[in-house]
This record gives structure tokens, C-alpha cells and sequence, in this order.
């Protein structure tokens, strides 16, 4: 299957120019078409005014704009969009009629196999894709505001939909680290199907004189977590926007209770904003009818899109984290609040929504009702299975995929099974979102120490050595598609597989030394036997920042390719099988620049002084390479880097059982001291640590 490589934008608006941009920060190449050079230019300022205040942010270099913008091609006529692209994503007023005259001309320009996609976020993709000409080869795409930065887009494939069109479009904005949630064609989708009830039920409240408007936002705020209550967010996104979905929604779902509320109308009506200042305490009664109402609708209605089959609870609750940015999504409030008190919610909420039209009676569904008190459970981990390669992808992306018990756990069990399974040849580990894994979950650590429950953190670890064993002994080939982020345990769990696929937008780190502790799944063996004893120091005990090429260089990522070219590249090894040798124990560049930098800087014959905080005979202390060195040891917790030092030596000595041993038996000694809580706790309160040695 050939991926996606020339896209085009139709519409040159705040959406339009937002998904160009980020589709050239990804090293596409792209059309961004309108039907006029004035609307065509405007993009192209929105554009050149946002990438300039990420150059003054120092997002992007003045070199990776020009690049950026480069990449962007501005087209007069939708008619006259290149013929040979790969892929066309509609951005144009939210109105049915105009978009498929857009796609009729679409149709008569593109060649047989381009594919059109709709950023829609609430027009039936179904009725869409029946007006395009090509109904397997179209899709619907729900990018959320501002596409350069929310990570977070819905795919929703029309039933016509081919499956080879849909799985290019998800690659596409996996391509660009997005969050992709695939659900099915129903009004809403997900993340606006409970949100925009949310807004207008905040809407009736304040009609109901509940409260005032900064009063619900506070309270609102305060029971979901969240920086920008519903009002805020209106004035934010435009009132008349909330009108309009909110009434789309009361027409396709039949559902009188969503038809946008009088005093919106009326604000709307008047071009005004809500008022929002004032007074924002609240009393006790206030709070809880605030919260039970808006927990009930937006309870009520996951529930409904979980029975309905548009996606998983897990989706859900993604949709809300990464999307609206809630710390928990709903089904994760539920577990919070209580599952029975928040279907009790949700029936309340049903009440009202009847009084309404009792002919249209709002239902909760009965899986929602049949779970008592339990608590939901989610998957973390999903598996799946395509000619003989198990794709295990870890799903947590609100956090950067990082390791925790539940994901461990459920890893495990994952493994387990495709290791099992003699239909399956290879395994392939990946994360979602932009990150591979961003390392362990560092407030486990934290609490842990603070409760003297240190042998969790050894039961914890001893785990995640279990789980990783899985993919070192495998009979299977391994692949770790580390595109993205690995830091420190992430970066671990990357070096057990027998291959690490990396891009342009991977980045390696072990942060440990300079958190008070080690890397103790793996990160004080694997890096030496890989790479040699002098670079292992060089990565791990300094904690330098890997680019791909540089972690290429050391052999640490073995495989480096372009975007477009990760599959035909997983393709590939999984033709070859396990590789020969490996442990190869130098790096796989020893003439690189940093290869050898890191083997001559830290070489046995200059540990001693390194250690003491010396420059070594024979470098030059103002050397920006030798002092960057000198500065990143001299941050690090002394005890921490002392240990680390010890264990990298012990590769000499030992096998990788016995020095994985030694990692797990040291657990107890870093995590005691002072400097561990110290470092792992500046890391959460974004502080540099102060560190006594202790």
C-alpha cells in the first residue's frame, strides 16, 4: 500500500490553513486551494503570522519556517487542483450543498485515486459520500481547533468507505502525531456528542437562575478539572457555533432537550459575548445541582455513544483528555463520582429530557444501569493482527503512553498471547499519539517513597523486567516503531525488541542521573551491549538528548527512515526475521562525529576524573562539546550517577540476566535516599532539583 505523500486543503480559512500547516510541518507537500487569490493569501498569512510566533516561542528555527512555508502551494480554483494528489480534505463552511459542489469539481479534477475526506464535525459523512463520485474512496475527518496543535482527530469512514481508504487516512494523521479515534458516522460523532449538550445545559442553567455565569463556570471548572468553564469557552469559540451544533444535534437525534437554549439565542442575536466576571464563589446547593446536571448529560450521553457502537469508553474518555483537554474523560469521572451515583445522575438528567417531548423519551442505556457500582475498566493495550504481524500498540497518548501498573499488566498479558499465537511472525510495539512512551509514570515513584513503600516500586520494576523478557526471549521478531518520543523507561522497553524503527521526529533519552535515580528496566545493559561501554556512559550517565541520526549512529535505533516509509520498512524485517547479532556491543558508526566523541570522552582512562567533577587530560574544558558534558554530570544526583556508572561497568563482567539482576537489586538502595524524592519530585513541579548526596 502506498501511503499518502501530496495533499491538498480546499478552503483557506482558520481550519483550512491550520491543517495545511501542520500537514508542511510534517514534510508534506501541499496545495492549499481557494477560490479566490485574495482568500488563498489570507491563508497564507495566517499561516506566516503563526509559525512567526512559534519562531519567537523558538518552536521552529527561521530555516524550518521557510521550509514549512515552502511546502505550501497556493491554488486559485478548486477546479485546478493537482490531478495526481493523494489525498483531498475539504475545509469549507459547515453547509451540505456547498460542500458537494466542491466535491462534484473535486471529482471531474483528481485522478482515479485520490482520495476526498471531509472536515466535517457534524454533517453525515454517509449523505457526503454518496454526492462524491468516489464513495469507497472517501472518508470523513473531524480536525479539532487549532489543527497545528490539538493532537486529537476523529477519522469516521462512510459505510461505502474501502478499507485500504480509511487505513491511508488514519497513516496520514498518524503521520502528523495526531490521536486518531475511528468512529462511526452518527450526529456528534464523539467528543461533540456530549460536549456541545454539555454547553447548552450550562446555557440552561443560568436561564434557570441556578446560578450566574461565572458562578457555573467556576463550578464547572472545579467538578471537571478543567481550565475554561462552558461559558468561557463559548466567548472563546463563538456563541453562534454553539447554536448551530447544538441545534443540528436536536434535529438528527430527535431530541428536543439539545434545541439551543433562549438566552443564547438572544445573546447571539445581540453579537454579544457572555458576561463572565463577577463573583465566582458558589454555595454547597448551588454546586451540586451545577455538577449533578452537567456530570448527568455528559454521563448519559457517553453512555449512549458507547451502546450506539460509534467507539469504545476508551475512545470516549480519550476524545475528552486529549481533544477538550479534561484531565479525566467520562467514564473516568464516573469511576471518580461512582458508577451507580452517576447512572443515577444520567436518569435524572433522562427525566428532564422527557418532559420535554415524552414521545422522545431520552433512555439510559442498559449496560450503563446493569453495572451497579462496579467500576469501568479500560484497555491500555490493543492488539492487532495483519498477516502474520501483531501490532500491539500501547493507547494512553493524554500521557504520553506512559508506563504504569494497569499498562505493565495489560502489556503482559498482550505479549503473552501473540507469542502464543503460531499465526503470528513478528511484533510490532507502538505508541499512540506523538510519543513512543514518555518513560515510567514518575508520580508512582513519588508516592511511594512519600509512603515508605519502597517494595512496590521493586515489585513495580521487577514487572516491567517480566514484560520485557517477553519480547528479549520471543521466538517472534520484534519491532519498536519509536517514530516518536522514548524516554527512560520507554526508551527501555524500545531497546528489548530486536529492532527500533525511528523518523525524523524521533528522540531518545535516558533522563534518570539527573532525577535522583538510575534506569532500572534494562537502561544500564542494553545501551553497553549495544553500543559499547563509552557511548552507554556518553547516553545514560550524562543524559544527552538523542536525535535520530545521533541515536543511529550509536546503534541504538536501527533502522532510520523517511515518514512514508515505516510500514514497507516493518515489512521488510519482518521478511528477514531476527537479526544475527543483537548485541553488538560498539556503535553501529564509529566515525560519526558523536560516536566518537563519546567514545574517546568517556573512555575507562577518564572515568575517575569525570566522576569528580575534572575535565580529563586531554580536553579542552571551554569546548562546547566537552563542557555541555561537564555541565549535564555535574546536574546529576551524585549517588544516582555513581550506581549507574557501577552497573554500566558490570557489562563487562556479566551476562544480561545477571546484570539485569543487578539493576533490580540496587532498587531498594537508589529510591531510599533523599536525592531520589528530591529529583523525581522536581520533575513534577517543573523546578531544578537541589541534590545533598543524600
Amino acid at each position: 500500500m502506498q501511503p499518502i505523500q501530496r495533499v491538498a486543503i480546499v478552503g483557506a480559512g482558520n481550519m483550512g490553513s491550520g491543517i495545511a500547516q501542520k500537514t508542511a510541518q510534517e514534510e508534506f507537500d501541499v496545495q492549499m486551494v481557494d477560490r479566490e487569490q485574495q482568500w488563498v493569501d489570507r491563508g497564507q498569512g495566517i499561516i506566516r503570522d503563526f509559525l512567526s510566533e512559534a519562531v519567537e516561542r523558538r518552536i521552529f528555527s527561521p530555516a524550518q519556517v521557510e521550509a514549512i512555508q515552502g511546502r505550501i502551494t497556493g491554488v486559485v480554483g478548486v477546479e485546478n487542483t493537482a490531478s495526481d494528489t493523494d489525498l483531498v480534505i475539504e475545509a469549507v463552511f459547515e453547509d451540505f450543498d456547498i460542500k458537494t459542489a466542491v466535491f462534484n469539481t473535486l471529482d471531474k479534477a483528481c485522478g482515479p485515486d485520490t482520495i476526498l475526506a471531509s472536515n466535517t464535525s457534524s454533517l453525515s459523512v454517509n449523505a457526503l459520500a454518496e454526492a462524491t463520485g468516489r464513495a469507497d474512496r472517501f472518508v470523513g475527518l473531524h480536525f479539532f481547533y487549532h489543527p497545528a496543535k490539538n493532537r486529537l482527530v476523529e477519522v469516521i469512514p462512510a459505510e461505502s468507505s474501502s478499507p485500504e481508504t480509511v487505513e491511508k487516512v488514519v497513516q496520514y494523521c498518524k503521520m502528523l502525531g495526531k490521536v486518531v479515534i475511528v468512529c462511526a458516522d452518527r450526529p456528534g460523532f464523539v467528543v461533540n456528542r456530549f460536549f456541545v449538550p454539555w454547553l447548552n445545559e450550562a446555557c440552561l442553567l443560568l436561564e434557570e437562575g441556578v446560578a450566574t455565569a461565572a458562578q457555573i463556570d467556576a463550578a464547572a471548572c472545579k467538578a471537571f478539572r478543567i481550565g475554561l468553564g462552558p461559558f468561557g469557552l463559548m466567548n472563546l469559540t463563538g456563541p453562534p457555533i454553539a447554536l448551530h451544533s447544538t441545534d443540528y444535534l436536536s434535529e438528527q437525534l430527535h431530541t428536543p432537550r439539545y434545541n439551543g437554549a433562549q438566552n443564547l439565542r438572544d445573546l447571539i442575536d445581540a453579537n454579544e459575548h457572555w458576561s463572565i466576571e463577577g463573583e465566582e464563589s458558589y454555595s454547597d446547593a448551588q454546586f451540586a445541582t451545577i455538577s449533578e446536571r452537567l456530570y448527568g448529560v455528559v454521563f448519559g450521553v457517553a453512555a449512549q455513544i458507547v451502546d450506539e457502537g460509534v467507539c469504545s469508553m476508551e475512545d470516549v474518555d480519550r476524545g475528552a483528555k486529549v481533544g477538550l483537554r479534561w484531565a479525566r474523560g467520562p467514564f473516568e469521572l464516573m469511576n471518580k463520582v461512582g458508577v451507580a451515583a452517576s447512572c443515577r445522575m444520567a436518569q435524572s438528567y433522562a427525566d428532564l429530557a422527557a418532559e420535554s417531548d415524552p414521545s422522545r423519551a431520552w433512555n439510559v442505556p442498559n449496560f450503563f444501569i446493569e453495572q451497579g457500582d462496579e467500576d469501568w475498566s479500560f484497555s491500555t493495550v490493543d492488539t492487532s493482527i495483519d498477516n502474520g504481524i501483531a501490532t500491539v500498540t500501547i493507547n494512553r497518548p493524554e500521557a504520553m503512553n506512559a508506563l504504569n501498573e494497569t499498562v505493565i499488566s495489560q502489556l503482559g498479558v498482550a505479549l503473552d498471547k501473540v507469542n502464543a499465537n503460531d499465526s503470528v511472525h513478528t511484533i510490532v510495539l507502538d505508541g499512540a499519539g506523538k510519543a513512543f512512551v514518555a518513560g515510567a509514570d514518575v508520580k508512582f515513584f513519588v508516592d511511594k517513597i512519600r509512603a515508605d513503600a519502597i517494595p512496590d516500586i521493586v515489585e513495580f520494576t521487577t514487572n516491567g523486567h517480566i514484560v520485557l523478557n517477553k519480547l528479549e526471549s520471543s521466538s517472534k521478531t520484534t519491532v519498536a516503531l519509536t517514530t516518536g518520543l522514548a524516554l527512560g523507561g520507554g526508551l527501555e522497553l524500545a531497546l528489548a525488541c530486536d529492532y527500533r524503527i525511528g523518523t525524523r521526529r524521533t528522540q531518545f533519552r535516558f533522563p534518570e542521573t539527573s532525577i535522583g535515580i538510575y534506569p532500572g528496566l534494562g537502561g544500564s545493559q542494553r545501551p553497553a551491549r549495544i553500543s559499547g561501554i563509552p557511548a552507554a556512559r556518553w547516553a545514560v550517565l550524562a543524559g544527552n538528548f538523542m536525535d535520530a541520526t545521533t541515536a543511529a549512529d550509536l546503534g541504538l535505533l536501527t533502522h532510520l527512515v523517511d515518514v512514508s516509509g515505516v510500514n514497507a520498512c516493518v515489512s521488510q524485517l519482518a521478511k528477514s526475521g531476527k537479526p544475527d547479532d543483537k548485541y553488538p556491543g560498539r556503535p553501529a558508526h564509529p566515525d560519526s562525529a558523536v560516536a566518537s566523541f563519546a567514545c574517546s570522552f568517556f573512555a575507562d582512562e577518564n572515568m575517575a576524573d569525570l566522576m569528580s567533577g575534572a575535565c580529563p587530560t586531554g580536553f579542552d574544558a571551554e569546548d562546547k562539546n566537552v563542557s555541555r558534558q561537564l555541565k549535564s554530570l555535574s546536574r546529576t544526583a551524585p549517588h544516582a550517577l555513581m550506581m549507574a556508572s557501577s552497573l554500566i561497568d558490570e557489562c563487562a563482567n556479566t551476562d544480561l540476566a545477571q546484570g539485569l539482576q543487578l539493576e533490580l537489586d540496587g532498587l531498594t538502595e537508589i529510591f531510599s535516599t533523599a536525592d531520589s524524592l528530591e529529583g523525581l519530585s522536581a520533575l513534577i513541579e517543573g523546578r531544578r532539583p537541589t541534590y545533598t548526596n543524600s
